[in-house]
């Protein structure tokens, strides 16, 4: 049994001493430093996650890892994360200082809204506040697909879904504060409770993240792993700062190096997979190529109209009847002069109601590249009305 494993399982009865017996903490306090301080962030974050996987529930960890906290300040490593400042770890870092400044004020604002005389500014205030709790929907979403993806395919499972069920905790204190403050004679006490618990869950989320998740993360992802990284935090946005200006060196990945795979870009794809993905898509698509050519439509078990496969290599204008060619001609000759890019129309057929939608397709330059169709049976999503959020069992 090797010295790293004996330290590993320590750590772990340790924890769940913590776990079963939270007013132990100061009796087993000194053997917890001890071996805490012997173990990197990777291996504490591993000793948690197969808590988990041994049957302790990610909320027990949760709750766990906010009654050692105190432990963790004191024994791991008090160095800043040094990084670039296109790392999307500086990125985080810097909307976590935001978000720290402004919880701070939330929790003030909500502490003296009761007492103060001037409830229109302090609401007014209140409510810029909650707009930006709203924004900070944009951090979690890096981390939620982002950055979580990239450590699980290093195995590293549960530490992120544990800061996910945070995010989502934030969300619930965040939707319960804006119902309270917006709604009527709302209770001021409740407000401030609300206030204080997202401020506690920040500072306790953000240190956790940067003592254990941030420096897990910097172990075992790679340069280009972060480059990628950069890129796609690029394309969700970004709320607190706007970061410096970034461009990958890093190539395209190489598609695996069998035939039958197909590059897609953001994934690979058997051709068996994509034909699947195709013909069960909950709508019809037809693709036209720049010279009005039809190159492919999907083969959907309902299709809202007859589609043969003696359509492929036709111009479009002579699969409609001739009546409405003329129309099909000035959507094409729209697209091509970039007059618009969207053209649609509904009808009802009988007791169904398709919607058929035309998008120009268009290259990086903006060169028309063809046109695609998508037709859609839509009188049961017409129908729809209030919420459903609850999955039904089967019978």
């Amino acid at each position: 049994m090797s010295e790293l494993f004996n330290k590993e399982e320590f750590l772990k009865r340790l924890i769940k001493r913590l776990h079963e017996e939270p007013d132990s903490i100061e009796s087993i306090r000194e053997d917890f430093m001890k071996v805490v301080r012997e173990l990197t962030p990777v291996e504490i974050a591993q000793v948690e996650q197969k808590l988990v996987e041994e049957g302790m529930p990610a909320e027990s960890i949760q709750l766990m890892c906010n009654i050692h906290l105190d432990v963790f300040k004191e024994a791991l490593n008090e160095d800043d994360i040094n990084v670039e400042p296109w790392h999307p770890l500086h990125i985080l870092i810097e909307e976590h200082r935001d978000m720290l400044n402004k919880s701070k004020k939330l929790r003030d604002l909500a502490g003296r809204i009761g007492s103060n005389s001037d409830i229109e500014e302090a609401a007014e205030r209140l409510s810029s506040l909650l707009d930006y709790l709203d924004l900070v929907d944009l951090y979690f979403s890096k981390e939620e697909n982002v950055l979580f993806p990239y450590l699980e395919r290093h195995g590293l499972v549960q530490p992120p879904a544990i800061m996910w069920k945070e995010h989502d905790d934030v969300r619930e204190l965040r939707k319960a504060l804006k119902k309270e403050s917006t709604s009527v004679g709302g209770d001021f006490k409740r407000i401030n409770e609300l206030a204080i618990a997202i401020g506690e869950i920040f500072s306790n989320h953000i240190y956790k993240e940067h003592k254990i998740l941030f420096p897990s993360s910097l172990e075992l992802l790679s340069h280009e792993e972060w480059e990628e990284i950069r890129t796609q935090f690029d394309e969700i946005g970004y709320f607190a700062f706007e970061p410096m200006p970034f461009s990958s060196s890093a190539s395209e990945p190489e598609a695996e190096t069998s035939r039958d795979v197909v590059n897609l870009g953001s994934g690979f794809l058997k051709l068996e997979q994509l034909k699947l993905l195709m013909n069960n898509l909950p709508f019809d698509i037809t693709f036209v190529d720049e010279n009005d050519v039809v190159r492919y439509f999907s083969e959907g078990k309902e299709r809202a109209f007859v589609r043969t496969r003696a359509i492929i290599g036709r111009k479009v204008q002579n699969c409609h009847p001739q009546k409405s060619a003329h129309v099909v001609e000035k959507i094409l000759s729209d697209f091509k002069e970039a007059k618009r890019d969207v053209a649609e129309f509904w009808l009802s057929l009988g007791p169904k109601m398709v919607h058929i939608r035309y998008f120009a397709l268009r290259d990086e330059e903006g060169k028309y590249a063809g046109t695609l169709e998508v037709t859609q049976e839509i009188s049961k999503i017409r129908a729809l009305e209030g919420e459903k959020r609850i999955y039904d069992p089967l019978d």
